[in-house]
C-alpha cells in the first residue's frame, strides 16, 4: 500500500533518498551546525504569540520547563547544550551516583518547552525573519 502510494505521488526532490536507513544514518551523523537547528525547543503560548514562532534551537541561558519523562514539570535555566549526545543540561536537574558525586541529567530538547529566552540581536532577527515567513 505504501508503496502504491508513492509510486502515485513521487518524491519532490529526486536527490533526496526516502530510505529509512539513510534517513537516520543521516541524523545520527549529522554536524554540529546541523544538530543545533535539529535540537529546537517548542516555545510557550505567550512568546508562540509574541513572536509568532513555533519552535526555536534550544540555547545556554534559556529558561525551559520540562513537558515529559522523569523530571516532567520541573523548571530551570539550561547550563548547557550537549550537541554529542543529543541531550541539554539545565541547573538544578541532578541524580546521585552510588558514590555519592551528583551528574547532570541530560534531557531530551523535543520533552521541553523554553518558557524564557536569552535574546540578543541575532536570535531577534531571526525570530523576526521566522515570523516574516510564517506570514508570508
Amino acid at each position: 500500500n505504501e508503496q502504491a502510494k508513492r509510486s502515485i505521488m513521487g518524491k519532490q526532490n529526486p536527490r533526496v533518498s526516502s530510505s529509512r536507513r539513510k534517513s537516520r544514518k543521516r541524523h545520527f551523523s549529522a554536524p554540529s551546525h546541523r544538530r543545533r537547528k535539529i535540537m529546537s525547543c517548542t516555545l510557550s503560548k505567550d512568546l508562540r504569540e509574541k513572536y509568532n514562532a513555533r519552535s526555536i534551537p534550544v540555547r545556554t541561558g534559556d529558561e525551559i520547563l520540562v513537558m515529559r519523562g522523569g523530571m516532567k514539570n520541573r523548571e530551570g535555566k539550561v547550563i548547557a547544550v550537549y550537541r554529542k549526545k543529543w541531550v541539554i543540561h539545565v541547573d538544578r536537574m541532578t541524580k546521585d551516583k552510588a558514590n555519592g558525586a551528583s551528574v547532570q541529567v541530560g534531557i531530551s530538547p523535543s520533552n521541553c518547552m523554553i518558557t524564557k529566552l536569552k535574546t540578543n540581536g541575532d536570535r531577534i532577527r531571526k525570530l523576526e525573519q521566522i515570523a516574516k515567513d510564517r506570514t508570508a
